[in-house]
């Protein structure tokens, strides 16, 4: 059993937490979003055991399973739990299902009334499921490999739940907003007091670090995205930050375009996750005021091409964030039809640069 002393030596050898110390490092940190999924043979077989996606995300020994595939593949610098934004509304008494090759299926909340359908007192079950994965991560993880804890942002995850499921334009939940601001801000605050819930628990466990995920925050108009991606963000944070002040937090506020700097400075997140429409160049200078670590964006479709063109992209990314606080990621996640192979490219392709 490893004493507290120990505890925080491993913590301060992991590699992946240096930026947030204010280091610079010559190689940056590694590691992608979707790193764990179907691209890999593994996972399937995992998924397959299964059965059901909900009940390999509630299930700690396969989730900590499919965490630990690419970390034993690849050596990431970090693990990033293996779970879905959408446990928080299923964990909130909302009816959830993934639907084989159709996504996510929910029956929508569209009107104050039925938010009588959410229960935050009923959210324990699950969230200590994931908390149980968290636990048995820091446990068989090297000790040099940070853990990171995530959450869907309430907006993004708000989307899903008016929908009922994904959409191409998020119209349902904009014009609930629209409508009826203050019925929807009810939603948004039941969604921020889960988050908080379920992010604490995470970094009780071991999350070493937490990520927040607003996939569709592109979506929203300068005056909406202020209400409803950079207030419940920072709040989210602050509390975060109170309760645990030395662990990070890394934005993903996917689609902001020229208003990720205003992100950054309003809601206090330690770290910002750039898109793949993000210029390096943008990644290199906007963020220059702000005391933020920078994480992004190869093209997830040239991680899939593979060869020269990857290398050369991936050389021009860090010559532009060379001495900059920078980890090395996608600027989204890995698609299905990744060929594994290239993930090892792209890896050696990074570290080759020390």
């Amino acid at each position: 059993m490893m004493g507290e002393q120990g505890a925080r030596k491993a913590v301060g050898e992991r590699r992946f937490l240096a930026p947030f110390r204010g280091e610079v490092l010559d190689v940056p940190p590694i590691w992608l979003m979707r790193q764990a999924g179907r691209y890999l043979p593994e996972y399937r077989a995992t998924r397959a055991e299964a059965g059901d996606f909900l009940k390999l995300c509630y299930t700690p020994k396969l989730a900590a399973e499919v965490t630990l595939q690419p970390i034993r593949r690849y050596g990431f610098d970090a693990a990033i739990l293996f779970s879905d934004i959408l446990v928080v509304p299923d964990a909130l008494g909302q009816s959830v299902r993934f639907a084989e090759g159709e996504g996510p299926r929910l029956e929508p909340i569209r009107s104050v009334d039925e938010l009588a359908r959410l229960s935050l007192a009923g959210t324990e079950a699950k969230f200590a499921l994931v908390a149980e994965t968290v636990a048995r991560l820091r446990q068989d993880l090297p000790q040099e490999t940070a853990l990171i804890g995530f959450c869907g942002a309430p907006w993004t995850v708000a989307t899903y739940m008016v929908q009922g499921q994904g959409s191409v334009d998020q119209a349902e939940a904009r014009l609930w907003a629209y409508r009826d601001p203050k019925g929807f801000q009810a939603l948004i605050d039941v969604l921020v007091a889960a988050s908080i819930d379920y992010l604490d628990r995470q970094v009780q466990a071991g999350a070493d670090c937490l990520m927040i995920f607003d996939t569709w925050a592109g979506s929203l108009p300068d005056d909406e995205f202020d209400r409803w991606v950079v207030a419940p963000t920072r709040a989210i944070r602050e509390t975060l930050r109170e309760r645990h002040p030395d662990v990070p937090v890394i934005g993903f506020p996917r689609g902001a375009g020229a208003t990720a700097v205003w992100y950054v400075s309003e809601t206090g997140v330690d770290g910002i996750g750039c898109d793949t429409a993000t210029p390096p160049f943008v990644m290199s200078e906007a963020f220059e005021e702000e005391d933020v670590v920078v994480q992004g964006n190869l093209d997830p479709l040239l991680l899939v091409a593979g060869g020269a063109r990857l290398d050369e992209r991936v050389d021009e990314i860090l010559d532009l964030m060379d001495g900059k606080r920078f980890i090395f990621n996608l600027g989204h996640g890995i698609v299905p039809q990744t060929p594994p192979e290239n993930v090892a490219q792209l890896v050696a392709r990074v570290r080759g640069r020390g």
